[in-house]
């Protein structure tokens, strides 16, 4: 159940990602509503931060002595 959690909210952050530097949601690209987002910078900035939070967590699978089991 740890895994799975930490898989969606590394999409989710993957996606805020995407948000933050394209203003393009991946989400509401596959299951539809607005693709487009217009946010403010500071918005942008956060989204950005946040998707570089989980493209770090993406190492959280590799080791060996993580939390998640």
């Amino acid at each position: 159940m740890s895994r799975l959690a930490l898989t969606l909210i590394i999409i989710g952050a993957l996606n805020w990602l995407l948000v933050g530097i394209f203003e393009w949601d991946l989400v509401s690209a596959i299951f539809g509503g607005e693709v487009h987002r217009d946010s403010s910078a500071f918005s942008r900035i956060i989204y950005t931060l946040v998707g570089l939070a989980g493209l770090y967590s993406i190492s959280f699978f590799f080791q060996d002595d993580a939390v998640v089991k």
